[in-house]
């Protein structure tokens, strides 16, 4: 009848899906109280972390025996208000988590027993400095470097001791970052802060409707260049892994793509 045709037609249609290579959902993880704002892969692909406005980081991980997602640690009581971005460390035993208290909290992953299925995190360090709310933050590629962004306007880098392994972790008490240079340039927020994939070169999207890129001088960071054509906003970017290629999302409704020429310089196309 109808109903066995449009089900065969369903069923037709995600097997050409399936066939095709398009994305399914996996699974649904529930569990904050208020808006996401952002989730970030630890580097091996383990965890999953997520933050929000209920102020609260969690900590996923996938049981293969269940084939579940489960949440496996609840950072929070420690930041204010709305955690707005949290990124793993390139060792993935750090997490640094930026919030609209206009502090950025750095956790460190414990030991698991092993069979024991939480995961044990503690804070082991509160960047302080911004003015106002502190909107992204981002690990260098070797992980010595952290970058913060804020609604008043700047970008803050901070120099981390090393942890691109897991024999660079240190003990919680030890884990110092200090300030090494505050970058003003742009003359709105500034909305999202991301490293280069492979060379200490800094990208940052703001509200005054550019995106700037960063690089370290003889004895200071400077803006190497700026890219404008957006007619809003700037959202966010994304770098491919060569670092040859850039993409912009604005409010303007529009991505655009750059491509870094003989020069070095990151030009539309």
């Amino acid at each position: 009848d109808g109903g066995s045709s449009d089900e065969q037609s369903g069923s037709r249609a995600m097997g050409d899906a399936e066939e095709a290579g398009a994305a399914q959902l996996a699974a649904a993880l529930e569990g904050h109280d208020d808006r996401v704002w952002h989730v970030s892969w630890s580097p091996c692909g383990a965890l999953l972390a997520s933050c929000g406005a209920d102020k609260v980081i969690r900590i996923w991980r996938r049981d293969a025996t269940a084939d579940a997602w489960a949440c496996v640690a609840t950072l929070e009581d420690v930041q204010s208000r709305t955690i707005r971005s949290c990124e793993f460390s390139p060792c993935g035993s750090y997490l640094a988590a930026a919030s609209f208290d206009s502090t950025t909290v750095i956790w460190q992953r414990g030991r698991r027993e092993e069979g024991a299925s939480a995961e044990e995190w503690e804070c082991v360090g509160t960047l302080e400095g911004h003015e106002n709310e502190v909107k992204s933050v981002s690990w260098s590629h070797d992980g010595s470097l952290l970058a913060t962004c804020s609604r008043d306007k700047s970008i803050w880098i901070w120099e981390a001791p090393p942890a691109t392994t897991p024999s660079a972790v240190l003990p919680p008490e030890e884990l110092e970052l200090e300030c090494v240079s505050v970058l003003s340039g742009h003359a709105q927020d500034v909305k999202f802060v991301k490293w280069h994939p492979h060379e200490l070169l800094l990208f940052s999207a703001s509200y005054d409707d550019s995106v700037r890129v960063w690089a370290e001088e003889v004895d200071d960071w400077a803006c190497q260049d700026l890219l404008q054509g957006h007619q809003h906003t700037v959202w966010g970017l994304a770098i491919e892994p060569s670092g040859r290629r850039l993409a912009t999302c604005s409010q303007d409704c529009t991505v655009r793509l750059w491509s870094r020429d003989g020069r070095g310089k990151y030009v539309p196309g």
